[in-house]
C-alpha cells in the first residue's frame, strides 16, 4: 500500500509537513514535483484533530445504518 505525504526539500535537507503514518522503519520513495513552494507548516503533534477529542459532542441516532424509504425501490 502507498500513503503519500507531503514535505518540503530545500538545502539537502527534507521537511515532512505531514505526520507519516508509522513510526516504524520504513522504505520510501520521493518524488520531486515541479511547482513552487509558497508556504512551509512544518507538522506539530498539537496541530490537527486527535482521536476521541470530538467523543460526546456529536449523536448518531439508533437508525442510522436502516435503509431510507426514499431509496427501498432500489433496494
Amino acid at each position: 500500500m502507498y500513503t503519500a505525504v507531503n514535505g518540503i526539500y530545500e538545502n539537502g535537507q527534507l521537511t515532512l509537513t505531514e505526520r507519516p503514518p508509522t513510526t516504524r522503519r520504513t522504505k520510501v520513495v520521493i518524488l520531486f514535483l515541479d511547482e513552487p513552494v509558497t508556504d512551509i507548516i512544518v507538522a506539530d503533534s498539537a496541530a490537527g484533530v486527535r482521536l476521541g477529542s470530538l467523543d460526546g459532542q456529536y449523536n448518531i441516532p439508533d437508525d442510522f445504518n436502516a435503509p431510507l424509504d426514499d431509496l427501498k425501490d432500489y433496494m
